[in-house]
């Protein structure tokens, strides 16, 4: 029964290690991306569809 409150112990402080070491290299910015934004302007652009061509499509879909 020892060795498993052992287990556990380690268990709990590894993880807690992992989770400060994730915060730092958060904080220090090692999940910045700094290469996308440089060949953002090289991706096609999504066309957006204005909803009010739809709503006047369907009134006129609905007049006729």
């Amino acid at each position: 029964m020892g060795v498993i409150y052992l287990l556990l112990t380690i268990s709990i402080i590894v993880a807690i290690v992992f989770f400060i070491s994730f915060i730092i290299s958060v904080k220090n910015g090692q999940y910045d991306d700094v290469y996308t934004p440089s060949i953002r302007m090289l991706f096609d652009d999504e066309l957006i569809k204005d909803p009010k061509e739809k709503s006047s499509e369907s009134t006129k879909n609905k007049q006729s």
